[in-house]
């Protein structure tokens, strides 16, 4: 932390204030690289790690998918997939059609070399060709599945304030030691003249980036992506940059490259990007209402049925968890949006966009 700390405002003080995207970007590179961020002994949980009943429900989402492309040579594609936790569930539950196993090949999209490691272990005795790639540009040309959970809230966004000159970029300076908020004080001109004073807008290019080229891949060789993240379905304003450490909120600006930094995923601009590229958008549901169409009850139900007692209380508790309604419920925060080729008319659990949004 020390060091990037001082690398920050070492910077700052001779080139000036950064963005928010820079910051965050710098911050989440350092983070990523140097520690396993899941469970207990991190910063946070992500669903995988809460029950197998998530990742194998997903793994049943793409065994009905691949069906329904006809069963081509695929490309199974995971973007930031942790300690591989939903992978290894997946290819558990992608057992049910042998055939799919002789089709696919695994492409983990991870640049951090710890997390790439647990992975590894994770997925070796599943049997499965694995290969990994620090971009999705860098997976094979072919038809693709892929799965991104909780991937494009960690991704950096540009921060606009809306003030009587404009919309202004919010900046990270220093005031003495301290790392600080200002404002670029001229105004970004293609953002017109806000409605109303103090309101802050939150630009995702990154992310819109990664989904056009994801999207115009699939476009190009087929397949579907699956996209679940805590987010909202815009348009929208707020500040929804927050830091994690150790399962507590803290400070975005107190430790920088020491804790986790996300921002709620606009699913809007996701699905305008993807649809940009000729692509079919399917959605958006709450994860929680996801998770029942799949059948998550019934898995539950199952899986009890050879559990202790101890371990029943277990997997009610999961269920509740990842199913769990209200504001802050991880069942309705969290939402989901799958991008398909045209040709993929509907998919499991989720309604097709019309094509005007």
């Amino acid at each position: 932390m020390k060091a990037l700390k001082a690398a920050l405002r070492e910077t700052i003080a001779l080139e000036g204030p950064i963005s928010v995207e820079h910051y965050m970007s710098l911050c989440l590179r350092h983070y990523y690289a140097t520690r396993d961020p899941l469970g207990a002994a991190g910063d946070f949980t992500t669903a995988p790690e809460i029950s197998q009943m998530f990742g194998e429900l997903i793994g049943l989402w793409m065994l009905e998918v691949w069906n329904g492309m006809g069963r081509p040579t695929c490309r199974l594609v995971e973007l930031g997939p942790g300690r591989g936790t939903l992978m290894v569930d997946l290819l558990r539950a992608a057992r049910l059609l042998p055939d799919f196993k002789e089709a696919a090949t695994v492409h983990l999209v991870e640049t951090s070399p710890s997390l790439r490691q647990r992975q590894q272990a994770a997925l070796a005795p599943s049997g499965f060709e694995v290969e990994w790639h620090d971009r999705i540009e860098d997976v094979p040309a072919g038809p693709m599945l892929l799965v991104a959970n909780e991937f494009f809230d960690a991704l950096p966004v540009r921060q606009f304030l809306a003030t009587e000159r404009g919309w202004c970029e919010r900046l990270v300076g220093i005031d003495s030691e301290r790392l600080i908020f200002g404002l670029r004080p001229e105004p970004e001109p293609a953002l017109g003249k806000p409605l109303r004073l103090h309101d802050v807008l939150e630009w995702p290019a990154t992310s819109v980036d990664i989904m056009g080229t994801l999207a115009g891949r699939l476009a190009q060789d087929g397949g579907a992506a699956l996209i679940l993240d805590y987010g909202y379905w815009g348009p929208a304003f707020g500040d929804t940059l927050q830091a994690l450490k150790n399962h507590h909120p803290v400070d975005p600006l107190e430790e920088p490259g020491e804790a986790d930094l996300t921002a709620h995923v606009d699913f809007h601009r996701l699905a305008q990007a993807a649809a940009a590229q000729g692509t079919r958008a399917h959605g958006i549901v709450t994860q929680g209402d996801f998770l029942q169409a799949l059948g998550i009850e019934a898995r539950a139900k199952a899986l009890k049925t050879r559990a202790t007692v101890a371990q029943a209380a277990d997997i009610d508790g999961a269920l509740a968890r990842l199913t769990e309604r209200g504001p802050t419920g991880m069942g309705e925060l969290f939402k989901v949006l799958a991008v398909t080729h045209k040709a993929i008319q509907a998919v499991p659990g989720l309604p097709a966009l019309p094509s005007s949004s």
